[in-house]
């Protein structure tokens, strides 16, 4: 009998902000950075990763970050009209 292995999707991210793009201000870039990171959700996965998480109960947050997600968006456009 074959077992099926679930493999973890692995993406190779580099948030990355060069001195030069931020005009020499190091605040400016260590702000920059934070933002890149947490656009990524860098932080948020480690810590996701940190304990396990049963299939049923990482589908239902995801679902849920989703319609955050959607409701935010939806806020934005009405905001611009």
């Amino acid at each position: 009998m074959r077992r099926h292995t679930r493999r973890n999707k692995k993406t190779n991210t580099n948030a990355s902000v060069s001195l030069k793009e931020c005009r020499g201000n190091v605040e400016r870039m260590i702000r920059r950075f934070s933002k890149k990171v947490k656009k990524e959700r860098i932080i948020e996965e480690v810590k996701d990763r940190r304990f396990f998480k049963k299939r049923s109960v990482a589908k239902k947050e995801k679902r849920q970050r989703a319609q955050r997600l959607k409701r935010k968006e939806e806020q934005k456009r009405n905001r611009k009209k």
